[in-house]
């Protein structure tokens, strides 16, 4: 055991035991966004796998295996943006131009499978050719290309899908704003680091050891991806389209009915008080006022000027205040009030009370 070994063994096998358990459980409750990230985790465990073997003394990877195609770079960037797709959508579902993404990783994993095929020799050969260096700048812009597209078609998703999403929900705490947009800065940052330290030890070649830095960082990533993937929620009724981002709009001959719906919010509201649910969300309110969701949203964007998300945690406030004045509940913290009021999580109360009060 040592400085370089301990690290990245740790993060070798929890890796690997994370993509089991996100496997497993991905099977067992039918979500594909956990296959998915046990994909992603595996793809990176697989990074750090040549430098762990060989930090621990075991030379197999460069021996008997050299030339086979153990790198799945290029398979990555998809791999990530389809699980943000199936993360935020409980009905993804891959389409068969998907997979046109995998095209360059299989193109790579055809050509090196067969150089290796034909022996030890052929393999030093191809390798030691300085005429087939161009297929190592190729495959370096390939992946750069997947990078930065999948990296902007992931913020675009992001950021409508939190825009959506506050129209839907009214504790939008367990719907994973922050870990996605970590996780794809993350990614990319990651990728990033390694790049500039790989164009580092182009230029001066620094020794093997030195690579190890790169490997930590990719440590930090999979323990986070790890221990935080796998602490996600995913609501069953998550069905955001990440390829269109749902615009309310509203003819003349339904700004009627919607009109109309306005009473009966507010009825709902405050004789039923339905706020008091906290994981109420759009569609179910809708189906109470035996509605759809995009004229309810109208009326409520309409009515009250708010999107769903605000018009709920306004009256959750209005009730906490009410129930905070009331002396029969003096020996209560203000968190358990919250609480009894319809807040899911410390977090949106606070949010919501500094928003509202």
């Amino acid at each position: 055991m040592s400085i370089y070994t301990t690290p990245l063994q740790f993060a070798y096998f929890l890796g690997l035991l994370f993509s089991v358990l996100l496997l497993n459980r991905g099977f067992k409750e039918e979500r594909l966004s956990d296959k998915l990230l046990a994909a992603v985790l595996f793809l990176l465990t697989m990074e750090i796998q040549d430098y762990t073997f060989g930090f621990s003394g075991i030379n197999m990877l460069w021996e008997e295996l050299n030339g086979f195609p153990r790198h799945f770079s290029l398979a990555f960037p998809p791999t990530v943006y389809f699980y943000l797709n199936a993360q935020i959508n409980r009905d993804f579902k891959f389409k068969r131009t998907d997979f046109l993404y995998y095209i360059p990783y299989a193109i790579y994993f055809i050509i090196n499978l067969f150089v290796f095929c034909q022996g030890k020799e052929y393999v030093d050969k191809w390798q030691g050719n300085p005429n087939l260096n161009w297929l190592n700048w190729l495959e370096t812009i390939t992946l750069w290309v997947l990078y930065f597209y999948f990296f902007i078609l992931s913020l675009k998703i992001y950021k409508n899908y939190r825009k959506w999403a506050e129209t839907q929900f009214s504790d939008t705490e367990t719907i994973s704003f922050e870990w996605i947009r970590n996780f794809i800065y993350l990614i990319i940052t990651g990728e990033v680091f390694k790049t500039g330290w790989n164009l580092a030890d182009y230029i001066i070649d620094m020794p093997f050891e030195k690579d190890w830095w790169w490997h930590l960082y990719t440590v930090a990533i999979i323990c986070y991806v790890g221990i935080s993937g796998y602490a996600q929620t995913q609501p069953k009724t998550l069905h955001f389209e990440a390829e269109i981002m749902p615009e309310i709009k509203i003819e003349e001959s339904t700004k009627k009915i919607s009109e109309e719906l306005i009473p009966k919010i507010k009825h709902i509201f405050s004789t039923e008080k339905v706020f008091l649910e906290p994981e109420l969300t759009l569609s179910e309110l809708a189906l109470k006022l035996k509605t759809n969701t995009s004229l309810l949203s109208a009326a409520i964007n309409q009515g009250f000027g708010k999107n769903f998300n605000d018009f709920v945690n306004e009256y959750r406030i209005r009730e906490f205040e009410k129930q905070l004045s009331n002396p029969e509940n003096k020996n209560y913290t203000k968190l358990a009030i919250a609480l009894d009021c319809g807040f899911n999580s410390k977090a949106t109360f606070n949010r919501a009370l500094k928003k509202f009060s």
